[in-house]
């Protein structure tokens, strides 16, 4: 049963089970989510085919979780401008201060938040800045 209207897309999906990525794309699944893993690798992971770049999502996206480094996501700040998900979810470790001004500038909405812990907690949806 899909949740009405939320589309996640993930990026740094891994395809390593052991990944907290990985791990995060199962649980949104398995609550209903439209998933979108985004990996260079392509692929499939947990069953959902893999976008290898933002540019390749041609749907609204709601929630972009990122797990990946801020160097990285620093690249793909264009990227991210142009999905424009309405929320972007910064899990430990991947904070990026000159990218989230960026996506604060252009009205889309910063959490700092462990994605896992939402779901687990049901807070995924009613996360805020």
């Amino acid at each position: 049963m899909a949740v009405k209207n939320k589309t996640v897309a993930v990026l740094g999906a891994s395809h390593k089970p052991e990944r907290y990525s990985n791990k995060a794309v199962r649980s949104l699944s398995r609550s209903g989510y439209e998933v979108i893993p985004v990996n260079p690798a392509g692929g499939i992971i947990c069953e959902l085919p893999v976008a290898k770049r933002l540019d390749e999502i041609k749907i609204p996206v709601d929630t972009l979780s990122i797990y990946v480094n801020a160097q990285l996501s620093s690249s793909l700040n264009a990227a991210i401008l142009r999905l424009k998900p309405e929320r972007v979810i910064f899990n430990p470790g991947t904070e990026n201060p000159e990218l989230e001004k960026a996506l604060t500038d252009a009205g889309i909405r910063v959490i700092h938040a462990c994605t896992l812990v939402l779901l687990e907690t049901g807070q995924f949806e009613t996360a805020r800045c």
